[in-house]
């Protein structure tokens, strides 16, 4: 699971800045492009020229593997996605009109905000996006076009085309939410995510209820890897694998990762992706449980990756993967903490403030490290997360462990592009929080991020005979909240600075009101007027910190506070705090480990879902005059084989010079994989 936007490699997608103004010019090297609410970056990957040749190919030929899936997350999160896309792409390419104008800026902009979230649907708040040009001026400039390069299926005229397009793009009623959370609707059909097809959300849901069984110790992870579609009244599984939905694609990846094996640095590196290859072949779930035991397995490689069905978050009964990818490297010094908190596991377990009969009476497998990205993949790309813990299966993390990571390169990205941007300035109650944050804000975060990959998700165990599924559309935050409870209420204890974690007993604070900042006020800025919160990980972090204010009241743990007319979040009794965060994280362990639905579900309608409409106007204003981008992503770095004459990889080279659309046209020609439609 990802922090914040969760993997099998997170996500989770918040920016970890502390947003500190600074003296320190900000590096040009980071930043790469802004439109409307987004902005590009760039990351470096320090420690690529020191790989090894053997681990430059292996490196190159995973990173291949990793863009060659794109079109599936495109498909998967929107059915009308590559069409959209691709016909945007000719008009972007092949439009002889004025390209200064209003209209044709508008599709520019369109444009890479459909590139930036892998279809027509924002990546964060799932809305569907809205087009600053007109549906005439779009129709006219797609007639424009020479045929041929357009994503005309056999016989199908470019009026038809628009017919199935101009409606999606132009009519706000149409495929309206990507993943829409809302109570009481019917989810399935609600939800443009392309993972169902003709079937409800009763429907769904009696079809893999009636496959469980109860008995099975060691369970699949039914429906991750198909699509449900309901044809002439029978309802079946489409499954992702060569042969089957996705095979293009799929072909490809196979193709680069068995290139990948031929070089891969030990045996069970090599084990681990050969039964990868196995399963996408075979679309077998059980063959994904082996993969997954095999990989969390491999601690001994310096190169490691992620490539498949992995997250939930697209789904929005939380059981169908998206497709993602992501490679890396170890980065051996920053890991050091890493290990430490791995190495005891087991003493945060035990003194966990949970119910013992929750807890895990011997942890395995909690394995942590901090990595370097070296490339970004179908859904951690442009938006990643900035860590991970995987695999997700439960029974699998019992009795095998888990694998954590901290992407410290993203993290550093991140932080570079905030400096002396005047957020604290601005939300900062005073400059008592500013200097703790601007002295810890780094370290805390980054910590946290540990804590909550490293031990937050593999702590704490279900009863025999609890369905993992029970939480139903809840439970992707409340398992955020689990992981961010787990480290908040670390972070505070005195083991963290036994440990040398954090320097001294007040550095923990920065984490802690950074945090209630967050969660009650600043988050909302990634908040349309009017809408309340849907997405995981922002409900995660406002339940948790309106819980905190609103159970702390009775003895001012938390105030909102004027000053100059603004409202200011200030923490009193961070002491008090911990205690509520320690409560907090019994209870949701407690509605996990047992599978309690009713009390999950009141848990986050009450403090995570529903925004004040005034402090949400005021907080959009103040963000506004700072002329921040609220979300952030990335482009890749390029690496080029050099081969020699007879055709061998000599050298692998990386370069940081592709701008952003460059990047988005490149892959759209080179890694165009599947067809427009893929039923």
């Amino acid at each position: 699971m990802k922090k914040t936007i969760s993997m099998m490699i997170a996500a989770t997608a918040f920016s970890v800045s502390t947003g500190i103004a600074s003296v320190e010019s900000v590096d040009p090297f980071y930043r790469v492009d802004r439109f409307a609410d987004l902005e590009v970056l760039r990351y470096k990957v320090p420690g690529f020229e020191k790989l090894t040749l053997q681990q430059k190919k292996l490196l190159y030929y995973l990173s291949q593997a990793a863009i060659e899936g794109r079109d599936i997350i495109y498909d998967q999160n929107c059915k009308w996605n590559l069409a959209i896309r691709r016909t945007l792409e000719a008009v972007y390419t092949q439009y002889k009109g004025d390209r200064s104008s209003d209209d044709f800026e508008a599709l520019e902009t369109y444009l890479k905000q459909v590139w930036f979230a892998n279809g027509i649907h924002h990546h964060y708040s799932t809305d569907k996006f809205v087009p600053g040009f007109g549906q005439e001026f779009f129709e006219k400039a797609v007639k424009s076009v020479d045929t041929r390069y357009l994503p005309l299926q056999k016989g199908e005229t470019v009026n038809q085309l628009l017919a199935n397009i101009s409606p999606v793009i132009f009519d706000p009623a149409i495929d309206a939410k990507r993943v829409n959370q809302a109570e009481g609707e019917d989810l399935v059909l609600t939800s443009a995510g392309n993972y169902y097809d003709g079937v409800t959300q009763a429907e769904a849901e009696a079809f893999y209820n009636k496959m469980k069984n109860p008995d099975d110790l060691r369970p699949v992870s039914y429906g991750l890897n198909s699509r449900l579609v309901k044809r002439n009244g029978k309802i079946e599984e489409r499954v992702y694998k060569v042969g089957g939905l996705y095979s293009k694609a799929l072909e490809k990846i196979v193709y680069w990762l068995e290139k990948a094996a031929s070089v891969a640095e030990n045996a069970q590196q090599k084990a681990v992706i050969e039964k990868l290859i196995s399963y996408n072949k075979t679309g077998n779930l059980k063959e994904f449980d082996e993969y997954a035991i095999l990989w969390v397995n491999d601690l001994d490689s310096d190169i490691d990756f992620v490539n498949g069905f992995t997250e939930t978050y697209g789904d929005p009964l939380g059981m169908k993967a998206s497709w993602e990818a992501l490679v890396n490297f170890k980065n051996k010094e920053a890991s050091e903490r890493t290990h430490i908190i791995s190495a005891n596991a087991q003493w945060f377990e035990d003194n966990s403030p949970v119910d013992n009969c929750f807890k895990k009476e011997k942890v395995k497998g909690v394995s942590a490290k901090v990595i370097t990205a070296a490339i970004l993949g179908g859904d951690t790309y442009p938006s990643t997360a900035i860590g991970i813990n995987l695999p997700n299966s439960n029974w699998i993390r019992h009795e095998h462990g888990s694998k954590s990571v901290t992407i410290e390169n993203i993290t550093e990205a991140y932080d570079k592009a905030a400096q002396g941007n005047g957020f604290a300035e601005e939300f900062v109650w005073s400059d008592k929080e500013r200097e703790l944050m601007e002295k810890y804000g780094f370290q805390a975060d980054n910590l946290h991020t540990d804590l909550h990959e490293c031990l937050g998700h593999a702590s704490g165990k279900l009863l025999p005979g609890t369905d993992s599924d029970a939480l139903k559309a809840h439970s992707s935050t409340l398992e955020e909240a689990r992981a961010d409870l787990f480290a908040l209420y670390y972070m505070a204890d005195p083991k963290i600075v036994e440990l040398k974690l954090l320097p001294n007993a007040e550095a923990y604070k920065s984490e802690y009101y950074k945090y209630m900042m967050n969660g009650l006020m600043t988050q909302l800025t990634r908040i349309e007027p009017g809408k309340n919160i849907e997405e995981a990980h922002m409900r995660n972090r406002q339940l948790i910190a309106r819980y905190v204010f609103e159970k702390g009241q009775k003895d001012n743990v938390v105030e909102m506070k004027k000053k100059d007319g603004k409202t200011f979040v200030v923490i009193n009794d961070y002491a008090k705090m911990r205690s509520l965060l320690g409560e907090l994280l019994a209870e949701i362990q407690r509605i996990k480990s047992t599978g309690d639905y009713e009390a999950g579900r009141d848990l986050v309608e009450t403090y995570g879902v529903k925004v004040d409409p005034e402090l949400h106007k005021e907080v959009l204003s103040r963000y506004e005059k700072l002329n921040i981008a609220p979300y952030k992503g990335f482009v890749n770095p390029v690496y080029t084989a050099v081969t020699d004459k007879k055709g061998d990889i000599t050298d692998v080279t990386i370069s940081y010079d592709e701008s952003y659309i460059d990047q988005m046209l490149r892959y759209s020609k080179d890694y165009s994989n599947l067809p427009t439609y893929n039923y």
